[in-house]
């Protein structure tokens, strides 16, 4: 903390009470004390159980967490390899050239994601390439949304690169193509997995254009957990969204230890 005086440092950590507790933490509080509860009386919940959660995680909620955890998968290694080819590609282009690549990545969370989700719905419902009502028109849609972090990450990260390494080995007769595999690549890898893990995190958590794309045998979680809302199960829709939560945040958790054990390699 940059505050040096005590006085400074207690007013500090009392703003900082102030603003965490209500915007972030108490939201999410309330969300896990529903979760235990059967109903809502008064200013708390009450009656409590654990058969939200055991609801939660089996049947049609447990399929519709392994259908996140496999479209979030899925879309992080698409994006992470787009993103990645193209923040190399654009590091060799001219300013203008960046420019334009960049705003082309980053157009996708410029608009709304209802409107990325009607554009893949317009796109691939009719052929040659015909994929609504499959698994792949929902990848691809979150593939598209998460690519432009994984591009920002990555082009952040190559800025900031020494080019001496590169340049090290290619005085030593490295072919291009074993300086990016053995010297660029792992250098980056920080950042790759860093980018990995936010397209992780947006892509369970991504609802609108989802809701207009997924088939009924490819429920996500969050459809999940709206659909429970929508009809009035709020205290078993808090359920599955704790669960979302909290499988979110472990992978999270081992993608930020792959990234602490590649920062001191």
């Amino acid at each position: 903390m940059l505050v040096h005086s005590k006085s400074g440092r207690w007013a500090a950590w009392g703003l900082f009470g102030l603003l965490f507790l209500p915007l972030f933490a108490l939201p999410l509080l309330v969300v896990v004390a529903a979760s235990f509860a059967t109903h809502w009386s008064g200013a708390f919940p009450s009656g409590p159980t654990t058969e939200n959660y055991a609801a939660a995680v089996r049947g049609e909620s447990l399929q519709a967490l392994t259908t996140s955890l496999v479209t979030a998968l899925a879309a992080s290694l698409l994006a992470l390899a787009v993103g990645t080819w193209a923040a190399l590609a654009a590091a060799t282009l001219r300013k203008r050239g960046k420019r334009l690549l960049d705003a082309l990545f980053v157009l996708p969370v410029a608009v709304p994601s209802v409107v990325v989700g009607l554009a893949v719905l317009v796109a691939f419902s009719r052929p040659p390439v015909l994929l609504n009502g499959t698994s792949s028109i929902v990848i691809l849609a979150h593939t598209i949304l998460v690519t432009a972090f994984a591009h920002q990450s990555v082009s952040a990260a190559i800025v900031r690169l020494d080019p001496a390494y590169e340049q090290a080995a290619a005085s030593l007769g490295a072919r291009p193509a074993y300086v990016l595999w053995r010297v660029k690549l792992p250098l980056l890898l920080p950042s790759l997995t860093a980018a990995a893990g936010l397209c992780f995190a947006l892509s369970m958590g991504e609802l609108s254009a989802t809701m207009m794309l997924y088939p009924p045998d490819w429920m996500p979680l969050p459809v999940r957990v709206f659909t429970a809302t929508d009809r009035g199960s709020l205290h078993s829709g808090s359920a599955v969204a704790v669960v979302l939560m909290a499988t979110t945040l472990l992978v999270l958790l081992a993608v930020s230890r792959v990234r602490t054990r590649a920062s001191y390699r």
